[in-house]
């Protein structure tokens, strides 16, 4: 627990401009503490700082008023449920240690022992199809109930849907976001937001008032491959974002994962790339489990099961078997089984209703894996 003057010590440091975060870190390391960096003097500073401007500069902004947004972000703080987790504090993630570029701090809003818990991160694009968006609630659900904690970027698409599927489940979720606190980006994810503060954890490295800058977001992407012992692709074209935090997590030694899709999507492709790499291609959310040698007796939630081939009468088996595992407009299908428009709709309602086919747009069905 930091007291008043620590907080705006440590708020204070990282505003100090022109330095970086990788020298801010070494004054840490050489210091200890941010009240000593702010009261060092030129000669040590210079140790660290070689260029006399920046060593000046440092020193005048040190010995200037108290920057308004260090009071703001102060009284921000004094906010039920918002906290703020310090380099070297008990809550800030041992993981977090293997990044170059470890945050100082962070900001919080809910549950801060969730970081303490188990992760597995699921990404994917933001311009998901129906069918991804349905697979990763679907993961993501049966990963909390089994008492892993779903991590994600709280972007539209695959993000919204995984924090959607974590809040259902002891796990709950954890979102990065990229922009400050007291922002929500997308605007559309404003009440997704709400219930993660209350049920999960938002955080955010960046200061109050920061926007979605580009740079922000490879930033965010890497505290997710930090924090989750597991990366997920769910979907992705070649040009993803998500590729790159896949990609930091191979590289930080955690396992990556990725669903297959139809080879004739584009949004399938990067999927299909990390597969080819050496990502592990699941099917099922106990995929995951088996892999990380999780122990999945702690499910408490567990998901609804699709209707057994056993529940279908031998009409909606046939329509189930013809549809096959890529969309397939209801026409084409409809030519496959050989039933009237009336019937075929009646079937591929009762399908859908029995979960195990869902819509797709433009009057496409998709069997459920």
């Amino acid at each position: 627990m930091h007291d008043d003057a620590d907080l705006a010590a440590w708020l204070r440091f990282a505003l100090v401009p022109g330095i970086g975060l990788r020298r801010q870190l070494v004054l840490l390391q050489a210091l200890g503490s941010p009240q000593n960096v702010l009261a060092a003097s030129f000669g040590t500073l210079s140790k660290v700082l070689t260029d006399p401007i920046k060593v000046q500069a440092f020193i005048d902004f040190a010995a200037a008023p108290e920057p308004e947004l260090v009071a703001q972000t102060r009284a921000w703080l004094a906010q039920p449920e918002h906290s703020m987790v310090c380099l070297g504090d008990d809550a800030y993630p041992a993981q977090f240690l293997e990044l170059p570029d470890a945050p100082l701090f962070f900001f919080c809003k809910g549950r801060v022992e969730l970081l303490q818990q188990p992760a597995l991160a699921i990404v994917g694009s933001r311009n998901a199809t129906v069918g991804a968006i349905d697979n990763a609630e679907r993961f993501a659900e049966t990963l909390s109930a089994s008492g892993l904690t779903v991590v994600s970027g709280l972007a539209a698409g695959i993000d919204a849907a995984a924090h959607r599927g974590g809040l259902r489940g002891p796990g709950s979720t954890i979102a990065f976001v990229g922009t400050g606190l007291d922002r929500v980006y997308p605007a559309s994810n404003r009440q997704l937001a709400h219930q993660i503060a209350a049920a999960g954890l938002i955080i955010s490295e960046f200061m109050l008032g920061e926007g979605p800058i580009k740079d922000h977001f490879p930033r965010r992407n890497r505290l997710i491959a930090a924090l989750a012992r597991g990366c997920l692709v769910v979907e992705a074209a070649m040009g993803s974002g998500s590729l790159i935090t896949a990609r930091q997590a191979n590289e930080m030694g955690r396992e990556v994962f990725a669903i297959p899709g139809s080879i004739h999507s584009p949004l399938a492709k990067g999927c299909h790339h990390l597969i080819k790499q050496g990502a592990k291609l699941v099917e099922s959310a106990e995929d995951i489990m088996t892999e990380l040698a999780w122990d999945s007796s702690a499910v408490q939630t567990p998901v609804t099961p699709a209707a057994t081939a056993a529940q279908l009468d031998a009409t909606e088996q046939k329509v189930l078997q013809a549809a096959g595992f890529d969309p397939v407009d209801a026409d084409t299908l409809g030519l496959r089984v050989g039933l009237t428009p009336d019937r075929l709709c009646a079937i591929l309602l009762a399908l859908e209703m029995k979960g195990v086919l869902f819509t797709l747009p433009g009057n496409r069905y998709q069997r459920r894996a």
